[in-house]
């Protein structure tokens, strides 16, 4: 064993195959209370937005409301992006938990530091809070599928990320309970804002603590003391290593992800596979309370037209959205992510392709059929590539551009989500509704063709062989040292 190779396999081989424990479980708490905070600041922001003008905010234009509905996403491009290189480049450790910190500050800023018609000060702290968001789309995802076991790494990571379900639902049902209990709108929008910041504070300690990978430390730093130290800390776990040892490292560069075939036609798959599925999500649940004003009768206005329709958008997200998100995350290392995500979009076209084809099927004439078609679209769009498109990056990338890998696609679709929610409600003043719909058709056929040509299958396999790192492995060069003459 002169590079210390046999030693970089025990410790891989040590968390490939371990039961699934507790601390596969703490990882999954620190990770996923992060993504509850994310969906819950994200779609939030319909809510507020149609209670602002009741809350003495002057009428927004439709400019202004576009773009307050989406800053938080074009800000989660860049926060994906920069997080995701700096995991690369500094180390899981040493960032994990700062995104939560941002994230914190921009949900308190636009609660308490935005005055009555303060639309770009709104603004300005969505962005920050957006930058947070994108970070930890590729923090977390990156450090839960390097804990994680093979046999159950798709669920775990799965797990992560279905933390989104609870807070997509939890946005309207606190709504409901702060406008069903009276609480004025002047006060409603600065509580709706300032709850997302609570649970990412519960865990940003937790995070700040959590130790280097020993994936990273193997694959990046070639340290196999540390990464045998830290395996036994976090996991309980022991391997005899020799810690004096070189090891070999992964040595993909963050610029071969657009300059190295294989890397580049991964990005395309997964940054294009979630632009496409995240235009149709969040452009049609951030401004749900909007597109979905035609299911309620024209007598109804003011706070009674905003509570109706938050009353359907949580019955849409608790009985469609909600279990799709958990039946993928518990199937899919039986089912697979490539024929879970193929599936989706293909439902998602049908679907899709059915409300903009059908005529009346959006009137309060057919409420029953439009929530119905609606509510299968969501379910498998959960069931599908929502989930999928967040286990995939982590999975195929890797070990050492593994974070800008996964930054990389959480910011193609953080794109997709915020064309969709700037310039849905364009496309519907446009062509309508049923317009809007046949277009979400089309990108759900696109979706489905990317799947099947770019995206491999990986379940079932260990990190380093669904990740291909062996074609990058560098080999400890040994040193030559001259004579003394």
């Amino acid at each position: 064993m002169s590079d210390g190779s046999d030693s970089r396999r025990l410790i891989l081989n040590k968390l490939n195959t371990a039961n699934t424990a507790g601390f596969h479980y703490k990882t999954w708490i620190m990770s996923g209370m992060g993504f509850f905070t994310d969906a819950y600041d994200l779609f939030i922001i319909g809510a507020v937005l149609t209670l602002l003008p009741l809350a003495g905010w002057g009428a927004l234009t439709a400019l202004q409301t576009s773009l307050l509905a989406s800053t938080a996403l074009i800000a989660a491009v860049l926060g994906a992006l920069v997080f995701g290189r700096l995991l690369d480049h500094l180390g899981r450790k040493a960032v994990y938990g700062l995104e939560l910190v941002i994230l914190v500050v921009g949900a308190l800023g636009s609660a308490f530091l935005t005055p009555v018609n303060g639309v770009y000060i709104l603004m300005a702290w969505r962005f920050l809070l957006g930058i947070g968001i994108g970070g930890d789309y590729s923090t977390s995802s990156t450090i839960m599928a390097e804990y994680s076991n093979t046999k159950k790494r798709g669920m775990l990571v799965g797990m992560v990320f279905s933390m989104q379900s609870i807070g997509l639902l939890a946005g309207p049902l606190i709504t409901l309970g702060l406008l069903l209990g009276g609480v004025a709108p002047a006060l409603a929008w600065k509580l709706l804002l300032a709850i997302g910041a609570l649970p990412a504070l519960l865990v940003i300690y937790w995070r700040r603590r959590l130790p280097e990978t020993p994936k990273y430390s193997l694959g990046v730093r070639g340290d196999v003391k540390k990464a045998s130290e830290d395996l036994k800390k976090f996991t309980g776990m022991n391997a005899d290593v020799d810690p004096g040892k070189e090891v070999p490292v992964v040595g993909a560069k963050w610029y071969q992800l657009l300059t190295n075939a294989r890397l580049l036609a991964l990005i395309i798959g997964t940054a294009g596979t979630w632009f496409l599925m995240d235009w149709a999500l969040y452009g049609n649940s951030i401004m749900s309370s909007t597109m979905l004003s035609f299911l309620v009768p024209s007598t109804i206005t003011g706070i009674h037209h905003l509570i109706m329709t938050t009353e359907y958008t949580a019955l849409i997200f608790g009985v469609a959205a909600f279990p799709g998100y958990w039946l993928a995350t518990f199937t899919i290392d039986r089912i697979g992510r490539k024929p879970i995500q193929m599936a989706g979009f293909l439902a998602m076209a049908i679907s899709f392709g059915l409300l903009g084809l059908l005529p009346g099927i959006m009137s309060a004439a057919a409420v029953g059929e439009f929530l119905a078609l609606y509510g299968i679209s969501y379910f498998f769009i959960e069931f599908g590539p929502n989930v999928t498109t967040f286990i995939y990056p982590p999975e195929v990338y890797p070990v050492s551009v593994r974070g800008l890998g996964a930054g990389a696609s959480a910011a193609g679709g953080k794109i997709g989500a915020f064309l969709g929610t700037l310039l849905n409600l364009a496309i519907i003043a446009t062509v309508g509704e049923g317009g809007l719909f046949l277009l979400l058709a089309l990108f759900s056929v696109a979706g489905l063709v990317l799947t099947m040509v770019l995206l491999p299958e990986t379940k079932l396999r260990p990190l380093e062989e669904s990740s291909m790192e062996d074609a990058f492995i560098q080999r400890p060069v040994p040193v030559i040292r001259e004579e003394s003459a």
